[in-house]
């Protein structure tokens, strides 16, 4: 039984999470549309799933690389960390895939895992090394040397390295005024808060929460809602407000969706969840 305390007013009166399917294998990556329609991967199954804002659950597309984390940007396309080919794909709304990103100063991705796309268009990514076991390879490329969060700006066909001394991130997201970047880094059992810069790079880096978490996502009163243990909320603050537990293994990701952006959509092993908040998402 999910319990926790709705003391902090963000969680619609009396809500629970409700489950919506448990038909997956391992459910990461949740964005939302322009519309709010919700789409997560499989990644297992190597899949890309539509939850529609009339609830109805469909394949959006199958063979999709492997796709982890993503995020749409302003033309609608969805932005995806495929790590079948340590890629970073673009997928169109009609399904046509164009590969952005292949590695970096000729080196070969650990496995992009999560992404944000700033109000530029500017996009950060996580590269962490996690084995896969449908690769080839056993070992990162020597080349990357290490687990490295990266920039990429606008209109530009390489990534810039912005932390080279993370330990392993994961999750990220960012404030809708492009002022902080968060981030999990795993390897530190830490979320970080960074200012950007104009330019993309990133300073003032600090320990914003001690925490373990996957995923993230952010409301419009600047909430961070990490994914783990269920989903942990902290202020801007970095004061954990509260506690939503969810009945599965591992929660991945979270992120809005629903036609005013009010709906929590969980990612949790192999199920999603949904949840009705008085908080909405924010872009």
């Amino acid at each position: 039984m999910e319990t926790f305390s709705q003391q902090s007013g963000i969680i619609a009166d009396g809500a629970k999470p409700q489950l919506v399917s448990n038909q997956f294998s391992f459910t990461e990556g949740p964005a939302s549309d322009k519309k709010g329609n919700v789409f997560f991967t499989d990644q297992p199954n190597n899949k890309i799933w539509k939850y529609d804002t009339d609830g109805k659950l469909s394949v959006f597309l199958d063979n999709a690389g492997r796709s982890n984390g993503t995020y749409f940007d302003k033309k609608g396309n969805l932005i995806t960390c495929a790590d079948e080919h340590n890629e970073i794909w673009s997928i169109s709304p009609d399904k046509k895939v164009t590969v952005l990103l292949k590695g970096y100063q000729g080196h070969v991705f650990n496995g992009p895992n999560d992404l944000w796309i700033d109000k530029k268009g500017g996009m950060y990514f996580t590269d962490p090394y996690y084995q896969r076991n449908y690769w080839e390879r056993k070992s990162p490329d020597a080349g990357i040397n290490g687990e490295k969060l990266y920039y990429l700006p606008k209109g530009k066909k390489e990534a810039i390295l912005v932390d080279p001394e993370i330990k392993k991130p994961n999750g990220l997201i960012g404030t809708p005024d492009n002022k902080y970047l968060y981030v999990s880094d795993m390897g530190n059992r830490a979320i970080v808060r960074y200012n950007i810069n104009a330019d993309g790079t990133l300073t003032n880096k600090t320990e914003f929460a001690k925490d373990l978490s996957d995923g993230m996502t952010i409301d419009n009163q600047g909430n961070v809602y990490l994914a783990g243990r269920g989903v942990s909320v902290y202020n801007p603050e970095g004061k954990k407000i509260e506690q939503i537990d969810i009945s599965a293994k591992w929660t991945a990701n979270v992120c809005f969706g629903g036609k005013n952006k009010d709906i929590l959509f969980i990612t949790a092993s192999e199920s999603v969840f949904v949840l009705p908040m008085k908080v909405k998402g924010v872009n």
